[in-house]
């Protein structure tokens, strides 16, 4: 059985860290640099960096963050916010990114999925998805950062990416974002059901029990940024916590 990953999240504006609840209310939380090298010294298996205003913008991923972040790394990077096309996708991974997660522009033009597959391979491609509840069994992918409804049907979505060449999804529930309320577990498993790459549990996290729900709803790894942001633990302890629960993962 693979260890499970924790995964740290830097939601980046404006060059600084920040956080909200549900994409909104958005606060500080630091620098990038800074927290990253924290995450790695403090037992992070990954690192996602998501620039968050990239996309409404319409501008590209800040390179010189990624190449800084790249500096003093020595775990995987994954990257997204304002990736539209292949070359904002190879600029990215040529500074140092490992992971490229695309979200909006892949609902755009799914074929850019299946193009990043092929020329960077399914294991840097990740298809993130911001979900949203239209009821107790299904969910509507929203884009733009969360502002605009698709009308797609997340977990058909995610189904037909994975088939395109997405090697990993990054899924956050809109709802539990930020609110310290638990991951959505119906979301999780519809996912986690529907396909056979690793899924990505993000938004709602506020402890351990959290995660241990998440792994058991089928998720890979968990993505979680308030309660390592705001100092309430570490992914050392974290991972120390889920040990004792019977989790595998790499101490």
């Amino acid at each position: 059985m693979l260890t499970r990953r924790i995964i740290p999240c830097l939601d980046v504006d404006a060059g600084r860290v920040v956080k909200g609840v549900r994409f909104e209310n958005i606060r500080d939380a630091g620098d990038p640099v800074a927290l990253a090298q924290h995450y790695a010294i403090t037992g992070a298996d990954e690192l996602v960096m998501l620039d968050i205003t990239a996309t409404i913008e319409k501008r590209e991923t800040m390179r010189e963050t990624v190449r800084h972040l790249r500096e003093v790394l020595d775990i995987p990077l994954t990257v997204g916010g304002g990736v539209r096309e292949m070359g904002d996708a190879e600029n990215l991974l040529m500074a140092g990114a490992d992971k490229v997660s695309v979200n909006s522009a892949a609902v755009t033009n799914p074929a850019m999925i299946t193009a990043m597959a092929q020329h960077f391979g399914r294991q840097c491609t990740v298809l993130a998805i911001d979900a949203k509840k239209n009821s107790p069994t299904t969910w509507e992918v929203m884009v733009q950062g969360g502002r605009k409804g698709t009308g797609m049907d997340v977990v058909t979505w995610a189904r037909d990416a994975v088939a395109r060449g997405a090697g990993e999804i990054l899924l956050t529930s809109l709802d539990r974002d930020g609110t310290q309320q638990g991951y959505d577990l119906e979301l999780l498993r519809a996912v986690s059901a529907a396909v056979h790459v690793p899924v990505i549990a993000s938004g709602g996290a506020a402890h351990v029990m959290h995660m241990v729900d998440a792994f058991g709803a089928g998720a890979d790894a968990v993505l979680a940024a308030s309660i390592f942001h705001d100092g309430h633990t570490t992914p050392q302890r974290v991972k120390a916590e889920l040990s004792e629960q019977g989790i595998r993962v790499r101490l």
